[in-house]
């Protein structure tokens, strides 16, 4: 166990926890968090969820900036000023899943290859499978979450729940039960989100 491990942690409880919430604070504090998962995931040989980390930091430039810009249409009927909570159609869904299933063969390849290619930078990836696609199934629930689409919280469970077989076989102490916590957190933020949403909050 590392101090950057824990301190990945309380960051990341601190985020989910407001975001949940539909705090638009959970951002500033999802900036550092970015930055301490780098560091812990590059030293962990898991290089799928390292590489996540400056996408991700983009994705919550792009969450911060929808969540705190909505248009006129979408305004919260509760303040009528942030950004209400919205939904994917059917064919949303189909064209996602279809192309998080094809990234995350292509990647899981491509994370076998790279400790071939270069093994003096690239450690083996203990589970490449499994890291890719829960690489592309975290960046799936990032982009659902900053256009605040309710069922960026399912997809959130699905991702925490792999995340502790993840870290549990690399070795990781701290951020299996940070997942765990995730994954309460991520039951009653979906209930919350869907009651708001039904109500055109």
């Amino acid at each position: 166990m590392s101090i950057i491990e824990v301190i990945s942690a309380l960051l990341g409880l601190s985020c989910v926890f407001l975001a949940g919430r539909g705090s638009k604070y959970n951002f500033w504090i999802g900036y550092a968090y970015n930055a301490f998962l780098f560091i812990l995931f590059w030293r962990s040989h898991l290089y799928s969820a390292m590489l996540l980390q400056p996408v991700s930091f983009a994705i919550n430039l792009y969450g911060h900036w929808r969540w705190t810009h909505p248009g006129q249409e979408e305004l919260s009927a509760a303040d009528g000023k942030s950004l209400k909570i919205g939904a994917l159609s059917k064919a949303q869904i189909g064209w996602l899943l279809f192309g998080a299933a094809v990234a995350g063969a292509l990647w899981a390849l491509a994370l076998k290859w790279l400790p071939q290619r270069w093994p003096s930078v690239f450690a083996p990836d203990p589970q490449p499978w499994l890291d890719s696609y829960l690489l592309m199934a975290t960046l799936l629930a990032q982009l659902l979450s900053a256009r605040k689409c309710w069922e960026c919280w399912i997809v959130w469970l699905v991702v925490n729940a792999a995340n502790i077989v993840l870290y549990i076989s690399s070795g990781l102490y701290v951020m299996p039960l940070v997942s765990a916590l995730y994954l309460a957190n991520g039951v009653w933020s979906l209930v919350s989100w869907l009651k708001k949403y039904r109500r055109n909050e």
